[in-house]
């Protein structure tokens, strides 16, 4: 699986350094994976990727979470092509905007309106404009570590940024009453909202589940000081729960960001907000040339037909379950100590005592050899598309490799 000098792979990495800067950017770029990964890729089918050379990979990271249902899923491409044969990006939108919005707020218990984007960060942005709208206030807290989108106020790498763009943010520790009682002290009367993810899942270190209690806390002190709660659901919406995140520890937010899973790939956000949040909404102005287009927005409509006939989050959970008990399995019986954290269905997988990542970046560039594409950081993501024998097939794959990693334990580990 290494990278040839005159693989195809090769060839465009140096194509592409010669017009995109660094080569790549953003979070698809290979920079920080282990030496081998390849950067290009060439098509997908439910649970596959094949590289641009045309080696055939189980997907676990989904193009990082779009792929819900998984890869080419025939029911929302042939709802995307029936719209897109009637038209797309229009001098106005279609009627399957309202649907699709009457259908989310159907859909999402504290939802009564929805409005329309790309990219989850252009949602999770306008969250943050439509709670200083309301308050008139500029202090939001956020989680330290935590990761809400590349635009100025939440890029991990602010190269360019301002300090002034950052100004009004104040952070908290994630499930942490006390940190967050602080973060409220320090807003003072300035105090527009609380922004939280649906559970920690900050990469390089242990992902970490919401504490109830920590929820309501959040819930009863945006009450408290009449300000916004709001909960970012881009990375978890539908893959946690069919209604909300924070709906499993009874605690609704004023508003929530939605991405990747709505449209199976196709490209669409949202944010959703109850009614106390309406005219704030009303009163900003934001907009974007494709905000509207209705191909995306057919296909957001499909997925929660798919959502509705099958119990999806029911089977992501057990394809995950299943996965992470067979690596408990091995791990164990090869000697390692493994990190198990997130959602079953949007596992990470560490190896304790490797601070450099140095048996982690080994083990899953061993997987990749043999068919498997983990994330050896990053949190995955399972889909509708794995089945039994895939998790089988990636079991095997892992077995071996560590079996073949047992030459790189260190003194600490066995």
């Amino acid at each position: 699986m290494s990278v040839h000098p005159n693989s195809k792979d090769s060839a465009l990495r140096q194509r592409a350094a010669n017009v995109i800067p660094g080569g790549m950017y953003g979070h698809q770029s290979i920079g920080r994976l282990p030496d081998g990964y390849p950067q290009f890729f060439s098509r997908a089918d439910g649970c596959r990727l094949w590289d641009a050379d045309g080696n055939e990979l189980i997907d676990y990271m989904c193009a990082y979470g779009p792929n819900l249902l998984g890869y080419h899923h025939a029911q929302v491409e042939d709802a995307a092509a029936r719209q897109q044969a009637l038209g797309d990006a229009l001098t106005g939108p279609s009627e399957v905007m309202v649907t699709y919005a009457e259908r989310l707020v159907d859909t999402i218990s504290h939802a009564d309106w929805a409005m329309f984007t790309k990219n989850g960060a252009d949602s999770t942005s306008s969250c943050i404009q439509i709670a200083r709208a309301y308050t008139g206030k500029n202090k939001i807290l956020i989680a330290e570590g935590s990761y809400h989108g590349a635009n100025f106020w939440s890029t991990p790498r602010p190269s360019g940024v301002p300090d002034d763009d950052r100004k009004h943010l104040i952070r908290y520790q994630y499930n942490d009453l006390a940190s967050l009682d602080a973060a409220v002290a320090e807003a003072g009367d300035d105090f527009a909202g609380i922004f939280a993810t649906a559970y920690k899942h900050d990469a390089f270190v242990a992902n970490e589940s919401v504490d109830p209690a920590f929820a309501r806390h959040c819930r009863k002190l945006a009450d408290r000081h009449d300000a916004v709660l709001m909960v970012d659901d881009v990375r978890a919406g539908f893959r946690m729960a069919h209604n909300g995140s924070w709906s499993s520890v009874g605690v609704e937010p004023d508003l929530s960001s939605w991405g990747k899973v709505l449209a199976n790939g196709h490209p669409i956000s949202a944010h959703l907000g109850n009614t106390r949040m309406r005219e704030a909404a009303e009163s900003i102005f934001i907009t974007g040339s494709y905000w509207f287009a209705a191909v995306p927005m057919a296909a957001g409509l499909a997925v929660l037909d798919v959502l509705e006939e099958k119990d999806v989050v029911s089977h992501v959970t057990q394809m995950g379950e299943m996965l992470r008990s067979g690596l408990a399995e091995q791990a164990q019986r090869y000697g390692f100590d493994l990190v198990q954290s997130g959602p079953a269905q949007m596992p990470q997988v560490l190896f304790a005592n490797d601070p450099d990542r140095v048996l982690g970046d080994a083990w899953c560039l061993e997987c990749l050899k043999r068919g498997v594409y983990f994330h050896p950081w990053h949190n995955m993501f399972l889909s509708l598309a794995h089945q039994p024998d895939d998790i089988e097939r990636t079991l095997d794959a892992a077995d071996s490799a560590f079996k073949a990693l047992q030459s790189l334990r260190s003194p600490t580990q066995g």
